[in-house]
Order: C-alpha cells, then sequence, then structure tokens
C-alpha cells in the first residue's frame, strides 16, 4: 500500500508540471509584450500620389498677315453659318477677329483658313498652317486634309447651296422642255446655255 500511494503521488506531481510548463507565463504590468500584436505591427507607409504631367501648352495663334482688298472680297464670298454634311456632321464657318480671315470648326478641330477665289469661281479656303483646305463650289463644299491629300468631309451643303441646287434644278426643267441644253462645266459653277442644232 504504501509503495502505490507512493507511485501516485510520483505520477501526480509529474502531471502538474507537465501541466504548468505548457501554460505560457501571464505577461507582467508594463512589460512590452502586454501590448497586443496588432498594436506592434505599424501600417505600411502609403505611397507619396504621384503628380499627373503637365498638359503640353496648346501652339500660338499663327501670325495673320493683313488681308489684301482680293482677299477681303473673297471672304464676302463664302457662305457663313452651318453647313450638314455627309455621314450626319456638320461644318460651321464663322469670320475671325481678323478681317479677311474665316473660322472653320468641324468636330472638335478649328481652323482658321485664308479665303482665295480660283479663276474657276470656286472659293479655297486655306489653313493658315497648312493642314487643311476647305473648297466651296456652287452645289457642295468639301473640306480636305493636304497632308495626306484626302478629304475629311464632303457633301456639306449650307442652305444657300440647297438654293443653287434646287435653282438649277428649276432652270434645267425649263430647259429642257425648250430643248436648250444647259453646260455646268462639271464644276455647277456658271452654267453656260448651248442652243440646240437646227437640221436642215
Amino acid at each position: 500500500m504504501k509503495f502505490a500511494s507512493l507511485l501516485t503521488f510520483v505520477l501526480s506531481a509529474t502531471c502538474a508540471s507537465i501541466t504548468l510548463a505548457q501554460t505560457p507565463a501571464a505577461p507582467k504590468p508594463g512589460s512590452s509584450s502586454a501590448k497586443p500584436a496588432a498594436a506592434a505591427a505599424k501600417p505600411a507607409a502609403k505611397p507619396a500620389p504621384r503628380k499627373a504631367p503637365a498638359k503640353p501648352l496648346p501652339p500660338p495663334p499663327p501670325v495673320l498677315a493683313e488681308a489684301d482688298a482680293d482677299q477681303l472680297a473673297a471672304t464676302e464670298m463664302a457662305f457663313l453659318g452651318t453647313y450638314d454634311c455627309e455621314f450626319k456632321q456638320s461644318i460651321s464657318i464663322t469670320r475671325n477677329t481678323t478681317p479677311g480671315y474665316l473660322d472653320v470648326a468641324w468636330q472638335r478641330h478649328t481652323f482658321t483658313m485664308k479665303p482665295v477665289l480660283s479663276s474657276t469661281g470656286a472659293l479655297r479656303m486655306e489653313d493658315v498652317t497648312g493642314k487643311t483646305l476647305m473648297i466651296q463650289i456652287g452645289n457642295k463644299s468639301m473640306l480636305m486634309d493636304t497632308k495626306i491629300g484626302q478629304r475629311l468631309v464632303d457633301e456639306c451643303i449650307h442652305p444657300k447651296q440647297r438654293e443653287i441646287i434646287e435653282a438649277a434644278r428649276a432652270a434645267k426643267a425649263a430647259a429642257a422642255a425648250s430643248g436648250i441644253t444647259l453646260d455646268h462645266g462639271g464644276l455647277g459653277i456658271e452654267p453656260r446655255v448651248t442652243a440646240p442644232v437646227t437640221k436642215l
């Protein structure tokens, strides 16, 4: 019986020692280990915000030479206002603040133009920067890219041009009824009348 009691006491003491070894010691007040782990870990510093790159400054407006009498006269021949163009686009022409020049607005672009009257009667509006060219003839206008030699927008018709088209149709119908042929010379400008040939 004494041996059994002794064995029981030894086993109890051993289990108590193992339990105490596995139990973490309570932190002392004021020690650094008493602080929560989350508080010990500092949040990562946020990177400084990057500054957006500065936008390039727009080029200065071109210096416009003083218009001569021919240029001023050509300016008066331009149809001011809005043109209805192909693919539901539009062009607007207004006077520039400098006499003898026009501003042609298309999409988000505005071109300063110098009007020049050609020998055929067509009005050329030449971009002072050399990028574009607008041509106004009797029945339509068009805007061209002179760098690549292509039309930017075509079939632009001003209300006055529409009146010219209707007048030309009426004149053609009246001439056909009288046996007269109208020759428009290919541009719809200043139609010429050709009298019917009388057979002998």
